[in-house]
């Protein structure tokens, strides 16, 4: 069995343990925030065209290297280097998150608290490994849902700066949970991204979240097969009993 020996899992965030929900309200007025936060002098549509446009920019540039910025680089470096920098470095965290909020709402997929907890209980060690551009929004996320507890590693693509599918931010996040990489698990809803970097770090089991609105957002088929698919979180009680059962 593939998932013999597995005493650690890692999770994805985006899209596998969260989803997130259109709300024009809420996006609108964090938007508005973030006009106001940096100051900015031109209409709305006109500041925010060029914010897309920027960021398109980096996104394609973090892709092909696999290598994220800071939020503050993020700010003063691509996507508002024509503003004064004493303006925006201070907001650069705050800026990360209005940024984030202008796509909708983030919410837990059904059961994903009471799964977490039931895999700790049954004596896993629980790591996250995601690419993000926010330092804080993840483990902010974590003390409201009331999980934080629950994992012994966060691994964020805007601190280390490797991202996924680079292999090196699995085996440094295998490293600082101490357990070797073929005694890990990663749980992904990505078919190329998160199916071939932990399969290359060798990782000893890949579980597959199969979300049909995400599957195919890379433009790119698969190379690799997942060991394992699923369609909801608490399927993976399933494939892990508890450790020495």
């Amino acid at each position: 069995m593939t998932n013999a020996g597995i005493d650690t899992i890692f999770f994805d965030v985006g899209a596998t343990l969260r989803y997130v929900v259109e709300d024009a309200e809420f996006a609108a007025n964090a938007e508005a925030e973030l006009m106001a936060l940096v100051g900015a002098t031109e209409s709305h549509d006109e500041f925010y065209d060029t914010l897309e446009k920027r960021w398109k920019t980096y996104r394609k540039q973090a892709k092909s290297q696999l290598l994220d910025v800071s939020e503050m680089e993020l700010w003063l470096q691509y996507l508002l280097p024509d503003y004064p920098a004493d303006r925006v470095a201070p907001h650069a965290a705050k800026l990360t998150r209005l940024w984030r909020d202008h796509d909708g709402r983030r919410l837990a997929h059904e059961g994903v608290e009471t799964t977490l907890r039931a895999l700790k209980e049954r004596g896993y060690k629980l790591g996250i490994i995601a690419n993000t551009i926010t330092e804080t929004e993840i483990p902010d996320w974590m003390c409201t849902a009331g999980v934080a507890d629950c994992f012994k590693t966060v691994i964020l693509s805007s601190k280390v700066r490797l991202r996924k599918p680079d292999p090196a931010i699995y085996l440094l996040s295998a490293r600082c949970i101490g357990s070797e990489p073929e005694h890990c698990a990663y749980v992904g809803d990505n078919p190329v991204r998160d199916v071939e970097g932990a399969l290359d770090a060798g990782f000893g089991c890949m579980v597959l979240f199969e979300d049909a609105g995400t599957a195919d957002r890379e433009g790119k088929s698969p190379t690799r097969e997942p060991h394992f698919r699923i369609r909801a979180i608490p399927e993976l009680l399933e494939l892990f009993p508890p450790l020495g059962q």
